[in-house]
């Protein structure tokens, strides 16, 4: 507030015609047309970089789970058993032809904490513990053939077994809509909270050996892959299963469908998508004496195939050295194959199966 000014200084401003002491403030004149205007722009937040990588898809992630053992589920996939639970969590899709023109599936996380229910659960295979071994994983089953139990008794392999196991009930349990609706085989769930809380408690090791590294190579950012075009496979595996991948270019991958309709993974009602698609040709054969027509899928070696990533195809090889090696693959000119960063579908198939790519 201005305080009040002495009568005879106010006449004497008047006269002067002062009016810095008069009783009204000044006017804020207007600042000189050559001093420029000053914007302030609001900070630019980074983006946030996740500082670890999942060794499976080339991901970014929150956590170093790159030393942590993958968990391997034999899935069911009759059509009758469909829905799968949990498989668009998965980082690797394996599927292979099983007895009587069916196929099955093994389903790869490198970390389960977040996945949902997973299943159904099926009996395991000899070939399906040699592929789940080059993961060096924690293998999920219920039942097997003859086969599968002397694979894993022999090779050494980390299985959890719900029908000849003491892990019913635990880590594994019956659904009892899908044992009403389906049946008895097609009823055994897991989820990824109940392998995370109850493998600490079983006597294996939980992280890979020291100086493991899983060997795949990925794309950079912004790396596109090369070849010819590949926007669209069918892979015929019988007359009963075909498999049909679309590239999506809005999205970068691969929508799957099976039995003629989108594959749906039914916690999320959502069809699956992969970043990569490969086909791998190998011996597919009727095993001697077998009396159930089950097969012998050649998984170690070597042998040719294709990969469809980011809507093109190219010609590769795979190497397996071992039961309990990776595999691993090469493009044309020898060097490691690039995969597309994001989940992979491998599909095992004989040589003299359809492939149609469009």
């Amino acid at each position: 507030m201005y305080r009040k000014s002495l009568t005879a200084l106010l006449a004497l401003a008047l006269t002067v015609g002062l009016t810095a002491c008069s009783s009204k403030p000044p006017e804020e004149s207007e600042p000189p047309d050559s001093q420029p205007s000053v914007s302030v722009m609001a900070p630019v937040e980074p983006e946030s970089v996740l500082p670890y990588v999942n060794p499976l898809t080339g991901e970014g992630c929150a956590q170093d789970i790159a030393q942590k053992r993958p968990v391997a589920v034999m899935l069911n996939n009759l059509k009758k058993a469909l829905p799968q639970l949990g498989v668009s969590q998965a980082d690797i899709i394996y599927e292979a032809p099983a007895e009587g023109g069916i196929t099955r599936m093994l389903a790869v996380f490198q970390s389960v904490e977040e996945v949902g229910d997973i299943g159904s659960v099926r009996s395991a295979r000899d070939y399906y513990v040699s592929l789940a071994m080059g993961h060096d994983a924690l293998y999920l089953h219920a039942g097997g053939s003859p086969g599968a139990y002397a694979a894993i008794k022999n090779w050494g392999a980390a299985a959890f077994d719900c029908v000849n196991g003491p892990y019913e009930g635990t880590l594994f349990w019956r659904d009892k809509e899908r044992r009403r609706s389906m049946g008895m085989e097609h009823s055994v769930l897991t989820s990824g909270q109940t392998i995370s809380e109850l493998m600490p408690t079983y006597s294996y090791r939980l992280e890979h050996k020291e100086g493991y590294q899983y060997p795949a190579a990925f794309l950079a950012e912004g790396e596109k892959a090369q070849g010819a075009p590949g926007n669209r496979v069918s892979v015929e595996f019988s007359t009963y299963k075909t498999g049909v991948f679309t590239y999506q270019p809005e999205t970068g991958s691969y929508l799957v469908e099976e039995y003629g309709a989108p594959y749906l993974d039914g916690n999320t009602g959502e069809q699956v998508a992969v970043k990569n698609v490969l086909v791998l040709r190998t011996d597919v054969s009727y095993l001697q004496g077998d009396d159930a027509g089950r097969l012998s899928v050649r998984t170690t070696g070597t042998g040719t195939g294709q990969l469809f990533c980011d809507g093109t195809v190219q010609d590769i090889t795979w190497f397996k050295a071992k039961h309990g090696a990776p595999m691993t693959y090469c493009d044309q000119s020898g060097q490691p194959l690039k995969l597309g960063v994001g989940p992979t579908y491998v599909n095992l198939v004989d040589h003299s199966a359809q492939v149609t790519v469009n």
